[in-house]
């Protein structure tokens, strides 16, 4: 599939282009009827007018008399003209073009002012601001600068209309939680504030959900009434502009013209309104009118080209927010049930996969929408790009993609702002600064240190420098016993990653003495291999592919060879070094050595015979384990990690956890891989602000949301994985209906109606003893919970599996079901704080034998 494709010539115009039809469409449209919503507040002001303004769309706006009492002001100004600027409907592009009658009047605040409006509904309600500067012979309307805020939210921070004299229409959705909303105008020192008109109204409930699909696919987010909302687009694909009058909350549908990259791949194809349905449960008119879902962009041509692009739209954003990206569905292109499907991206990340809108309601011409979450980490360029195209590798259907409706709609940030940076607190702008500042200024310093240390480093350098393997050999650290150096890739070349002069045994001198295991010579990893014959190849990974190696001692070992091309790659190979290096544990996989000869990256591991714990729960034609044993390899894993959180002498995230990083040795015992996302848990602050990275359905929400690393986001992976130990399923299955897709969600959501059992693997349902059943989901709940500071540590999950595996052998052992936990061992919960005593030294290279972080049993207790 090419993103966003070039083949420009192989297409048609967009045939909804023609005058035509357009003119039938906006007809139609304008004497179209809905069943509007009646909202319980409605407060409709035009600022600055002497007498009502009636819209077209049918709404009344009240004079600047009827709503003083709205307003609290020392002073301000009024402003009219007879009739709307003749330059307005052909340079703005975002004023509903019914509100132009607004633009007549304005009122001008010359202080700090107030609007307040009484609310008799609390929840969700627009507030809808229009601004056009009208000329004035004193006060020069576009070099205002302002900003606007209600008690909880700045909605917009030093705001101010451009000098083309474009108008301005900014639309928010606010959950209003008091009898009251106030919205404050604060003029800019020397400046003053405007505003051409006011909404405030009532918007229905459910019309945003407390949760959405995140992007890439398989996580939920949660928690979305606590946000504001400001609508950056809203667009009719494929139709013409949808007015208020024609919209069951007033709102505008802009066409989606201006923002197809590739409209010579597009064609509209539209139905009568009337054949559009909505499902029982999920869209309703309010989300959308069914003119959004009676048109819509399809692939040109799909029907007789080999497709081989996306549709794809493009919108420039603010930086720095998360947006809330709607999608508006219909099938009106199919003539039977299963005959599309198609992905969805955005930003080039996978939002859906095979869509099939008919299979969602079993219905064709069924209104459906999707939210996604579009974290603020992955915006780049300052743009939003959606994009659908023909979903590959299925047999039926025909290649094709469409959409009928977008909105993409910015999310307040962690401080209620939706106006700019530092724009929650409009009066702490000199602390921040200072802040700022200081930041600045220890940073300068840090830079300065640095460019001294490489100039002593300089002129202490080997006067044979130039011939050894590396510009690295003479930047070592002043006091490399204590640390190890990591060069990385040059604009050129990638130099040598560890720059040593080896032994004749190949072995490098320098990281025998930092004890990062043996260098192997590229020569040594050929001949192991067979030179990388695709016949060992036993894995493959992001880093690279994994190849059974046969040393010439006869040892057997697993070689990761990384990427070349790989950027990410370098930081992935550098990362398993220095961390593995430091650690030695049962449940950890020993890395033996590695190579970095001709730039290559290669890691050489321990060979685990058995394979990831994943290929032992479905995917393979391998035996199904038992339950004992699921519990005994959940319980390695959680003795690895409780490690890594605790013993290492600092704490260790593993930021990647999932079943086929859990590897099982000839005896099944689990170890815990893949150091390469991993990072060093913080001392003091409790959390490492870092970019989102990770894998789908195993990422912790809040981690996503914060992009605040902790070792609680650990132990939500860890949760997920409990549950697909216990399912046998995927964590994410996009072919399964939507409910279904995520199974954290799934799974919580039968444990909730006390039915887990419904969903447990066929393999070893009847083989659970149901208090251990219920003690290792109590576990896997736990894990799970939205907040990290509610989530278990490690060592809390590790007792209770422990705990669950003596029900079942108890439950195994004993006649009678109803007296099992007469012979059940009373165990003491660890500290997660103190217990790296109970872990093996991380000097300790011989073989391992790891107490269990538990106490020894202590005494036989009834129930």
């Amino acid at each position: 599939m090419i993103m966003g494709g070039e083949n420009h010539g192989l297409f048609r115009p967009r045939p909804f282009s023609s005058l035509p039809i357009l003119f039938i469409c906006f007809i139609i449209l304008a004497n179209a009827k809905f069943d509007s919503y009646a909202p319980p507040d409605k407060h409709l002001l035009d600022c600055g007018s002497s007498e009502d303004t009636n819209l077209d769309d049918g709404r009344t706006f009240t004079s600047d008399s009827s709503s003083r009492n709205y307003l609290e002001t020392s002073e301000d100004v009024k402003v009219s003209v007879d009739s709307i600027p003749a330059n307005i409907s052909s340079v703005s592009s975002s004023t509903p073009p019914t509100a132009l009658p607004l633009y007549r009047t304005v009122r001008i605040l010359l202080v700090d002012s107030k609007y307040s409006f009484h609310i008799s509904c609390q929840g969700l309600h627009w507030i809808r601001l229009y601004f056009y500067p009208l000329p004035h012979p004193q006060y020069n309307l576009t070099s205002a600068v302002f900003s606007v805020s209600t008690d909880k939210f700045v909605l917009l921070k030093d705001f101010s209309v451009s000098n083309d004299k474009k108008s301005a229409f900014k639309e928010y959705l606010v959950n209003v939680a008091s009898d009251r909303v106030i919205l404050v105008f604060k003029p800019q020192k020397d400046s003053f504030a405007f505003v051409n008109a006011i909404e405030v109204v009532s918007a229905p409930d459910g019309l945003i959900s407390d949760t959405a699909s995140t992007v890439p696919q398989g996580g939920t987010f949660n928690g979305l009434s606590k946000y504001a909302f400001e609508v950056s687009y809203r667009l009719n694909v494929g139709g013409p502009v949808i007015t208020p009058k024609n919209d069951t909350l007033s709102r505008t549908w802009f066409s989606d013209v201006a923002h197809n990259t590739f409209p010579q791949g597009a064609q509209n194809v539209y139905v009568d309104p009337s054949v559009v349905k909505y499902p029982q449960s999920g869209a309703t008119p309010y989300i959308a009118p069914n003119w959004v879902y009676a048109t819509a962009d399809e692939m040109a041509n799909s029907e007789t080209l080999q497709p081989n692009f996306n549709l794809t739209w493009e919108m420039n954003v603010h930086p720095g927010f998360s947006y809330l990206i709607r999608m508006h569905f219909c099938d009106i292109v199919s003539k039977a049930l299963n005959d599309l499907y198609f992905n969805v991206y955005v930003n080039n990340l996978m939002g859906m996969s095979g869509l099939d809108l008919s299979s969602i309601n079993n219905a064709l011409s069924t209104a459906y929408y999707i939210d996604f979450i579009l974290n603020a980490s992955s915006i780049q360029n300052s743009s939003v790009r959606i994009q659908v195209g023909p979903a590959s590798g299925l047999d039926s259907g025909t290649p094709n993609a469409i959409l009928n409706g977008l909105e993409v709609i910015k999310m307040s940030d962690p401080e209620g702002n939706l106006g700019g940076l530092f724009g929650a607190d409009v009066s702490s702008g000199g602390k921040r600064m200072k802040i700022v500042a200081g930041i600045g200024l220890a940073m300068g310093a840090t830079a300065m240190f640095l460019l001294a240390i490489v100039f002593v480093r300089w002129h202490k350098r080997p006067l044979d420098w130039q011939r050894r393997n590396s510009f690295s050999s003479w930047l070592l650290p002043l006091h490399a016993g204590q640390s190890s150096f990591l060069s990385s890739k040059s604009s050129t070349r990638r130099s040598s990653i560890f720059g040593s002069r080896k032994s004749k045994s190949g072995h490098s001198s320098y990281f025998s003495n930092q004890g990062l295991g043996r260098y192997f010579t590229l020569h040594e990893l050929q001949n192991a291999t067979q030179n990388f014959d695709e016949k060992a190849v036993i894995g493959v990974g992001g880093f690279g592919k994994v190849y059974l190696g046969v040393m010439e001692d006869g040892t057997r070992t697993a070689i990761k060879r990384g990427n070349p091309s790989s950027e990410q790659g370098i930081n992935e190979f550098q990362t398993e070094i220095q961390m593995l290096s430091k650690l030695r544990h049962r449940h950890l996989v020993s890395l033996i050595g590695f190579s970095d000869e001709q730039s290559e990256m290669i890691l050489v591991y321990e060979y685990m015979a058995n394979g990831p714990f994943r290929d032992h729960l479905y995917g393979s034609n391998k035996p199904p384990l038992s339950w004992k044993q699921r519990l005994e390899i959940c319980i390695g894993a959680a003795r690895g990690l409780h490690y890594l959180h605790t013993g290492a002498a600092q704490g260790i995230i593993h930021r990647d956890v999932k079943t086929t990083n859990i590897l099982l040795d000839e005896n099944f015992v689990a170890k815990v891989s893949d150091f390469g996302l991993s990072k060093d848990a913080p001392m003091e602050q409790g959390h490492v602000s870092t970019a989102v990275k990770g894998s789908f359905g195993y990422l912790d929400p809040e981690y996503f949301r914060r992009q605040q690393l902790t070792e609680k986001s650990d132990v939500y992976s860890f949760g997920v994985v409990l549950f697909e130990v216990l399912c046998a399923r995927p964590v994410i299955n996009p072919k399964l209906p939507r409910e279904q897709v995520n199974l954290a969600d799934w799974a919580m959501h039968w444990h909730r109606k006390g039915m887990i059992e419904k969903i447990i693997d066929p393999h070893i349902a009847g083989t659970i003893s149901p208090e251990s059943l219920k003690k290792y989901v109590e576990a896997a709940e736990k894990c799970l919970a939205e907040h990290g500071v509610d989530r278990p540590g490690m060592g809390d999950v590790l007792w209770n599996l422990e705990y669950a595996l003596q029900l079942q052998e108890a439950s195994s052992q004993i006649d009678a079901p109803e007296d099992k936990s007469a012979y059940l061992i009373v165990l003491e919960k660890p500290s997660d704080k103190n217990s790296a005593s109970d872990s093996v030294s991380v000097n300790d290279d011989s073989a391992v034998t790891v107490g269990s972080p538990l106490p020894r049993a202590c005494q036989i207790q009834g129930r």
